[in-house]
C-alpha cells in the first residue's frame, strides 16, 4: 500500500468528483470514500476541500443536488452530474491526459 495523499495534484479534485458522480448520484461521504477506495487508499479528499469544491461545481452548473435519506437513515445531500457536467468531465479528462503525458515526458527526459 502506498502513501496516502490528502492533497491531490492541484486542479484534479474537480475531475475526481465529476468522474465519481458519472457513475450515479452520491452524498459527500460516499464521494470521498469512493475516491479513496478506487485509488487504493492513495488519495483522500478532506471535508474541508470536498464541500467547497461541490459548492463550486454546483455554481458552475456541472452538478445538482437534492436532500434525501441515506442507507443509514440520515438526511443527506445527494449530488449528481448534469448534462453540462458530463461535457465538462470530457474536457477535464482530455486536459488530464495531456498534462500527464507532458509530465511523463519531462520525467523520462535524460
Amino acid at each position: 500500500m502506498g502513501r496516502l495523499l490528502s492533497k491531490p495534484l492541484q486542479g484534479s479534485l474537480n475531475l475526481l468528483i465529476l468522474k465519481t458522480l458519472s457513475h450515479g448520484p452520491l452524498h459527500g461521504y460516499a464521494i470521498t470514500n469512493h475516491i479513496q477506495q478506487v485509488s487504493g487508499d492513495i488519495l483522500q479528499v478532506e471535508e474541508g476541500s470536498l464541500y467547497p469544491a461541490l459548492h463550486r461545481l454546483q455554481q458552475e452548473g456541472w452538478i445538482s443536488s437534492e436532500w434525501a435519506i441515506s442507507d443509514t437513515n440520515r438526511r443527506v445531500r445527494f449530488y449528481k452530474l448534469t448534462v453540462k457536467g458530463k461535457k465538462q468531465l470530457a474536457l477535464e479528462e482530455d486536459d488530464w491526459k495531456q498534462i500527464t503525458a507532458a509530465v511523463s515526458k519531462v520525467l523520462k527526459f535524460v
